[in-house]
């Protein structure tokens, strides 16, 4: 998988001056679109778009300071329609406008080609299971949240704490499927995984019941999820196992992401500085 993500990024590197498309690119992966911009998101900690703006505006940064081409044929070269579109791009990238760097000779920002290595500690190891699961409802309350990678999610903390606690006890007797008992549940994430995008986050059960009056139900269709488990200090345990996931055991198993809905299941210390946890991912397999 990684060997197949550094030829994407060569990819890339061939055409910064023309459009990249993400469906080619994910071919030459050898996976789907959906699961290259999570994977690259996860690895390379930026969005898919966001690392080829970086890139095309590095390459830009030298041409212009190079002086031998017009500013606005560099604009062209690399996609930008009108040399204002350029200037805001430039400056929000190099802090400085570009005419202003090519008089100065300013000091320029510079996005590095990424290549993708795995690196083998041997120390530790994932637990996971792989279940297939027939269609099944979310059930509770849902909200829309923006993206949040690293740090507690406030706008998540707001609203289960702004729940009654008798709601969640009535929630909870609906469940009846894994994963048992209250979950979180992330649906319909910007694909490029950005921080600050917004998902919609539901707290609520796994159940084959209908939704009580005032909940929402979300159907979700059969299919197969990965399931890995860990404990630890919250959040830092389960952050690092959303990394670990993306970064070690994607990259070492034939499974790639598929669209769905993300659910996670913790459990809390008594003092509710720690818990046990629970994460479903829908995944297929790589060559299915």
């Amino acid at each position: 998988m990684l060997e197949r993500l550094n030829q994407a990024m060569e990819h890339i590197e061939c055409r910064l001056d023309q459009a990249v498309d993400v469906e080619e690119l994910a071919r030459v992966a050898g996976t789907s679109e959906y699961h290259l911009r999570r994977m690259f998101s996860a690895l390379a900690g930026m969005p898919l778009s966001e690392y080829v703006r970086r890139r095309r505006l590095t390459l830009a940064g030298a041409e212009v300071l190079a002086g031998r081409a017009t500013l606005l044929q560099i604009a062209v070269r690399y996609g930008y329609g009108s040399g204002e579109a350029f200037a805001r791009a430039f400056r929000a990238m190099h802090g400085i406008g570009p005419g202003e760097a090519r008089r100065t000779g300013a000091t320029l920002s510079s996005q590095s080609r990424m290549a993708f290595r795995l690196t083998i500690e041997g120390s530790s190891s994932m637990r996971y299971r792989v279940v297939d699961k027939a269609d099944f409802t979310v059930v509770g309350l849902k909200t829309r949240v923006p993206l949040v990678h690293l740090g507690p999610n406030q706008a998540i903390m707001d609203f289960v704490r702004g729940i009654a606690p008798g709601t969640m006890e009535r929630l909870d007797k609906l469940s009846d499927q894994e994963p048992h008992g209250i979950v979180a549940v992330c649906d319909d994430l910007d694909p490029s995984r950005a921080e600050g995008t917004e998902l919609d986050y539901y707290q609520g059960v796994i159940t084959s019941s209908a939704a009580p009056e005032g909940m929402t139900a979300l159907t979700v269709p059969a299919g197969t999820w990965a399931v890995f488990t860990t404990s630890g200090p919250i959040p830092q345990a389960i952050q690092e196992l959303w990394r670990d996931v993306f970064t070690a055991w994607f990259p070492s198993n034939p499974y790639r992401t598929r669209t769905g809905p993300e659910i996670l299941r913790t459990r809390l210390s008594p003092d509710k500085t720690a818990a046990d946890a629970e994460l479903w991912l829908p995944v297929e397999p790589e060559h299915g």
